[in-house]
């Protein structure tokens, strides 16, 4: 079995490896990410639109 606090001692040193992003650097991939869910997002209401047109334009023919 291995030792706890040794685990511990190798957790906290690993850690201390890692390199955080800064606050701007956050923001701006945060900004980025809610720009791209919007383009998404219109994207998807533009296809689900012309998709609907164009069945409701299909299906019309069979009311004639």
């Amino acid at each position: 079995m291995a030792n706890p606090f040794k685990f511990l001692q190798e957790v906290r040193a690993e850690a201390d490896k890692v390199t955080w992003p800064t606050r701007r650097e956050t923001l701006i991939t945060t900004g980025l990410v809610a720009l791209m869910v919007v383009m998404a997002a219109l994207f998807f209401v533009a296809v689900d639109q012309v998709i609907r047109l164009s069945v409701g334009f299909i299906l019309s023919f069979g009311h004639q």
